[in-house]
């Protein structure tokens, strides 16, 4: 007698539940992923061995453009909003509020400010001709100083961290009148942003980097 033929049937994977965890996953990482924030304008940054990663809060970044143009951003709209109310007071300009809270970055004198605010943000670019930076070529002219004073009043008592953005072609008194801006208003410190490199084997300094690693991987083994 012939042996019964069991009927071959396909498999069928439900797929819904992975899909499912899928679209979660991605739902996740959009919500989570922080953009990067407008630049004022291009940089070239000098290369550096520095690993110190700069803070991503509380921030006040100054930005040197190559042909010496100088532009500052702060990166909470709340202290923008303090920023304006205090410039309105301090210098007597009619500014809207709203306007400069919503504006990424600054690039232009006082007196430019109500201009400078109505340029659609599309056409607000660093390397715009009509974005002439905040004045600071020369001492007899360095706006940044009472800039960095005002941002000082505004976050006084409260977490400042500054962050100084040079291009590698900057001109030294153009850098030099902004490390002025610093020091008239008592900021000791503060961080370049520079494009990390690794350190040139052979040097000095890659003899105490190895010389460090070594020492810890003895501490390490100790412990």
């Amino acid at each position: 007698m012939g042996r019964a033929k069991v009927a071959r049937k396909s498999t069928n994977i439900d797929m819904t539940a992975m899909c499912d965890v899928a679209f979660l996953l991605l739902a996740f990482f959009i919500l989570t992923t922080k953009f990067k924030p407008q630049e004022a304008v291009p940089v070239v940054t000098p290369n550096s061995v520095s690993s110190k990663v700069a803070p991503s809060k509380d921030i006040c970044l100054i930005t040197v453009n190559s042909d010496g143009k100088v532009f500052l951003a702060l990166d909470d709209k709340a202290r923008r909003a303090d920023l304006a109310e205090l410039i309105i007071k301090d210098k007597k300009i009619n500014l809207n509020v709203a306007q400069f809270r919503d504006a990424e970055f600054i690039g232009c004198s006082f007196a430019q400010l109500p201009s400078f605010l109505n340029i659609p943000s599309d056409k607000r670019k660093g390397g715009s001709p009509n974005i002439p930076g905040i004045p600071c070529k020369d001492s007899a002219s360095n706006e940044m100083i009472e800039w960095m004073r005002l941002v000082k009043q505004v976050y006084l008592g409260k977490t400042l961290n500054i962050l100084f953005k040079g291009d590698n072609g900057v001109k030294y008194n153009v850098f030099d009148n902004v490390l002025e801006s610093f020091r008239k208003n008592e900021f000791d410190r503060f961080q370049m942003i520079t494009n990390p490199e690794s350190v040139p084997e052979g040097t000095e300094l890659w003899k105490e980097f190895k010389s460090n690693k070594s020492v810890t991987k003895e501490l390490d083994s100790e412990n």
